[in-house]
């Protein structure tokens, strides 16, 4: 997957649509998890299920156009470009079994290249966009590495600082040192097998560095993965790995697994507090006398306004609200409750129509985005009729029977945490519309982070 995302990145046109539109880097745990379960609707057996995914995956392309940094225009429903995708995956998949020791046969290698070209005719397109025979195919991609491929600004941030900054997983949550201590020893060696499985062409063109032994590091890390093939079966399956990485700690919750995890976390908090008891830390400094003038009620509000604008409402991670970090919150919202048309675009629009309302109001220096300090100093100005109206459609197209009540189904289909399973308070949580609006207002003003919408649009 990330040896795939890179080689798309690289294409100028993919990867000015991720810098501009994707949520991998705020939300790359979020992002794993959506990539995942589409491409498990698109590689299922049920042509019905294949057919609707790929419905949503179009309509979600052709909301994705731009320029880039060089005022170069990008649409995501270029064919070429989705072309490009197919390849890369297919690539990386055949690759992947050879550098593990387990090259595929010539007759699968086939079979499975006729399947990767299926799916550009499910989304619509010419399957003539990639090649007739898996013969023609690896000229075509040796081309496209060497003359369409760029160092790109997506690529550059993949390779050396989406694995720095990756915040911790669910899983993990509960244990930040633990998490940091290991994502800074496992960064840099991710980032050097990752530049060693790239096409050696393209990383010669594109001025990427290659350290010594890069190459028996990546080698050894590809067959240590085909080494799983070893083990059970269920210990393996993407579905289960990514569930458990989604799982969030909770000794309320009806998932035995949570229960078993967050026991487990206090026990280590208690083993932490006890250690601090017997080895206490310096004592903290006093503070200078010039302390800065933004202290006290003022400057934990203020904090906590900042923390919200990143966290919830800066989904692309840019340091600024756009229009696309609204498009990404309906895209989510959409993604969610699996909305077909006319629903989806009803969503969409509440939050285009919210945007008009904000840009002006809180843009005080004009530069067509937002910044966490414009949006600080003016955060109320959030919940005018706009985001009500917002509230209003996420309300309508979640209560899907129209009972105007959001019932225990409908409360699991939007706040779910994972594939399958349910929040904890999913069995006995329903919503008024009034209390689902007032809710949700509250939320997205900031005034209220204990609701269920912030692990649904917080989340890593």
């Amino acid at each position: 997957m990330i040896r795939a995302t890179v080689l798309e990145a690289a294409h100028p046109a993919i990867g000015a649509a991720l810098v501009e539109n994707s949520t991998f880097v705020a939300h790359p745990w979020r992002r794993l998890r959506n990539t995942f379960l589409s491409m498990q609707r698109m590689v299922g057996a049920d042509d019905a299920t294949r057919e609707r995914e790929a419905a949503r995956l179009n309509r979600m392309h052709a909301r994705l156009t731009g320029t880039d940094a060089r005022n170069r225009p990008y649409d995501a429903m270029d064919p070429g470009a989705r072309a490009w995708v197919v390849a890369t995956l297919f690539e990386s998949s055949v690759t992947m079994f050879r550098l593990s020791g387990q090259p595929l046969e010539q007759e699968f290698t086939e079979e499975l290249y006729a399947e990767f070209r299926a799916m550009l005719v499910t989304m619509g397109d010419e399957p003539g966009q990639l090649p007739d025979t898996l013969a023609e195919f690896w000229p075509y991609f040796d081309r496209v590495v060497a003359e369409e491929l760029e160092n790109t600004e997506a690529m550059r941030v993949i390779l050396y600082k989406l694995f720095d900054r990756l915040p911790a997983p669910p899983l993990l949550s509960g244990l930040p040192t633990l998490w940091a201590t290991g994502r800074a020893l496992a960064a840099p060696v991710v980032g050097v097998i990752a530049v060693a499985s790239l096409p050696e062409p393209f990383r010669r063109r594109a001025g990427l560095p290659e350290l010594p032994g890069a190459q028996t590091l990546m080698q050894g890390a590809y067959l240590a993965v085909g080494l799983t093939r070893f083990l059970p079966a269920r210990w393996t399956e993407p579905e289960n790995v990514i569930d458990l990485l989604s799982l969030t700690p909770d000794p309320d919750s009806d998932d035995p697994r949570a229960r078993s995890v967050a026991a487990l976390y206090s026990r280590m908090r208690r083993a932490g507090a006890l250690l601090r008891l017997l080895s206490p830390l310096p004592g903290q400094p006093e503070p200078p006398a010039h302390a800065p003038p933004f202290t006290g009620a003022a400057s934990a509000h203020r904090q906590e306004s900042e923390d919200f604008f990143h966290q919830v409402l800066d989904q692309t991670g840019n340091g600024s609200l756009d229009w696309p970090d609204l498009a990404a919150m309906a895209r989510e919202l959409a993604s969610r409750l699996d909305l077909d048309e006319p629903e989806e675009t009803r969503l969409y629009q509440a939050y285009a129509d919210w945007w008009r309302e904000l840009q002006p109001a809180l843009d005080t220096d004009g530069d067509g985005s937002i910044s966490a300090e414009e949006y600080a100093a003016a955060a109320p100005s959030l919940a005018g009729p706009a985001l009500i109206r917002v509230a209003e459609v996420l309300f309508d197209v979640t209560d899907k029977d129209g009972s105007q009540h959001i019932d225990a189904d409908e409360y699991r289909a939007l706040f779910r945490t994972a594939f399958r399973r349910d929040t904890s308070t999913a069995g006995e949580a329903t919503y008024t519309r009034s209390a689902f609006v007032k809710e949700f207002l509250a939320f997205m003003a900031g005034r209220q982070r204990t609701t269920p919408f912030d692990p649904l649009l917080a989340e890593a």
